[in-house]
Parts: C-alpha cells; sequence; structure tokens
C-alpha cells in the first residue's frame, strides 16, 4: 500500500492547516488495520516529517513500527535527511531501498533538491536505479519518489515539481522493466498512462489541495491512502481509500 504526506510534529497536538497531523495519520493507520486487506509492504513517499524535528521521525516510528509490514521510506521536500536516515535505519524501515516480492521490484529514489520544494533526480540517483533494475532478477519494476514525474494540471504545484522529470521518464523507459511510478507531494488524487509508464499519485494523509488550481487552494477531501496490487503480467491496479474520520 502507499502511504504518504503525513507532515508530522514531534508534539503529537501540533496542526497543519487546520489538521492534527498525528490523529489524521492514526485514523489511516486504523482503517487500514481493520479493513481486511493485506499488504506486502508500505511504500512512504516523502514529507514525513513537518517541523524539521529528529522527535518527529521517533514520532513516525511509533506510528508504523506495530504494523508488522516493512516501510520503505523515500525523502520528501519538508523532510531532513540527514534526521530522516538516522531514524530509519532499523526493521521494519527502510530509506531508499527496494523489495522484491515474485517478479516485482519495488524501488525508492530520492528526488528533492536540498532547500527547495521542487525536486531533481540527480544523475548519481537515475544511474543507481539503472544498476538495480538490471542487477534484479525481477521482470516488473514499480518506482517510487516523492515528487510527480508529470504535470498534474495545477498551476502552482507543476511549478514545484520534477525539474528534470523528461531526463528521468526517458531512462526509465530504457530500464526495460520499469511499469509504472508512485509519487505523493502533490496532496490529491492522479493517474495515468504516459509512453507504458503508469503513473500514480495519492492524497495525503492530512489536508489535500484542491485539484486544477492555479493557486495555492486547500480541498475538503478527508485523509486517504492507497492500495497497489502488483501483477504477474507487468500490469499495475489500484484503489484509492478515502478515510473519512
Amino acid at each position: 500500500m502507499q502511504i504518504t504526506d503525513p507532515h508530522l510534529f514531534a508534539d503529537p497536538a501540533a496542526s497543519l492547516r487546520g489538521s492534527v497531523t498525528h490523529d489524521t495519520l492514526a485514523a489511516v493507520l486504523n482503517h487500514v488495520r481493520t479493513s481486511g486487506w493485506s499488504a506486502d509492504m508500505i511504500a512512504m513517499t516523502g514529507d514525513l516529517i513537518q517541523d524539521d524535528s529528529r522527535d518527529a521521525y521517533v514520532r513516525f516510528r511509533e506510528h508504523f513500527s506495530s504494523l508488522g509490514l516493512p516501510v520503505h521510506c523515500v525523502p520528501g521536500n519538508h523532510d531532513v535527511r540527514d534526521f530522516m536516515q538516522e531514524a530509519l535505519t532499523a526493521e521494519p524501515f527502510h530509506y531508499c531501498g527496494s523489495f522484491q516480492h515474485d517478479q516485482w521490484l519495488v524501488a525508492g529514489i530520492d528526488s528533492c533538491k536540498t532547500k527547495s520544494a521542487g525536486g531533481h533526480v540527480a544523475p548519481q540517483e537515475i544511474d543507481r536505479l539503472g544498476t538495480l533494475v538490471a542487477e534484479s532478477t525481477a521482470e516488473h519494476v514499480l518506482v517510487c519518489l516523492h515528487h510527480p514525474p508529470l504535470p498534474v494540471g495545477s498551476k502552482w504545484l507543476d511549478g514545484v515539481g520534477l525539474d528534470n522529470s523528461d531526463e528521468l521518464l526517458t531512462a526509465l523507459s530504457a530500464m526495460g522493466k520499469v511499469r509504472g511510478c508512485l509519487f505523493g507531494h502533490v496532496h490529491q488524487a492522479f493517474e495515468t498512462d504516459h509512453n507504458g509508464l503508469r503513473i500514480i499519485g495519492t492524497p495525503s494523509t492530512c489536508r489535500q489541495f484542491l485539484p486544477g488550481s492555479d493557486d495555492f487552494a486547500l480541498d475538503d477531501r478527508p485523509p486517504a491512502y492507497r492500495r497497489v496490487e502488483l501483477q504477474a503480467d507487468g500490469t499495475i491496479e489500484s484503489e484509492l481509500i478515502w478515510v473519512d474520520a
């Protein structure tokens, strides 16, 4: 399953744009626990924290440690890479790692630029992914990153998207095994096909952004997460779950 953009604080009572982010994440995870739908892993696509603190990552670990699933995390623009890596060194947590199950490899990459809301996948990160894909015995690959590899149709968000998306998408196609990408960042639902790749974005576990807005605007949709099923033939199916407290 994909869970993204919880924006946690060290203080569990702290709020972001009117939402107590610890409470909204707890509601999502409670839905996960009680829904009866099982997963092999959690793909956490960035912005784990909001307040630049080590203790916010402690809160993150507290939320996810009891789920009994590998939690594969990539950084978002609000994350502090050093603190994040330090906090996610022990099972079940993984930082920009990979997970193989049957004929699928799920790989996380870093799409962040220091001191920027926008994203960039560095050449060495593309090379690292290429080596990982080439050396894997999996037939199909799903890539997880924070920033959207395509415009989402919202002017202000597309201005802080991935600045080398064409380069990344060309590289993914050349790898031959990549079937799709999961991303966060945009706090809204997005799903499309692009040159044989399934591109999927998922809303936040806290506040959402209004789709199609030229300027910053909030949406009233509730927290959400996504169930993703990776099929043996390389197709990707998903279901978006809204969690209305």
